[in-house]
């Protein structure tokens, strides 16, 4: 069984950046792709960032290109999602994932485990 605890959330100003991590428990993130996606009020639940398994390899939605990026510390069995120059479209519960598969997808309904969300609201 794994578990996944994120954190990092809160409230920031247009511009600003916040870090988001997702703790990953019972097996090591390594072993696994990983994916961050987040749902606006209203709106359904839509993919961010993820990190395969095999090569590390990221993708990105276009609305958060160059200013997001996935990392993972494989030591302490999480992955992050570093956030810039954060818009109010960008505040939404983001959630991050877990995929057995070795390629990580966009789908959210590839993934396997989910986490129970934090909270990110940016002002303008």
């Amino acid at each position: 069984q794994v578990q996944l605890e994120e954190s990092g959330g809160g409230l920031v100003q247009a511009g600003g950046s916040l870090r988001l991590s997702c703790a990953a428990s019972g097996r090591a993130s390594s072993r696994y792709s990983m994916g961050w996606f987040r749902q606006a009020p209203g709106k359904e639940r839509e993919f961010v960032a993820a990190m395969s398994r095999i090569g590390g390899g990221t993708t990105y939605a276009d609305s958060v290109k160059g200013r997001f990026t996935i990392s993972r510390d494989n030591a302490k069995n999480t992955v992050y999602l570093q956030m810039n120059s954060l818009k109010p479209e960008d505040t939404a519960v983001y959630y991050c994932a877990l995929d057995f598969s070795p390629v990580a997808g966009t789908d959210p309904q590839q993934y396997d485990y989910w986490g129970q969300g934090t909270q990110v609201t940016v002002s303008s």
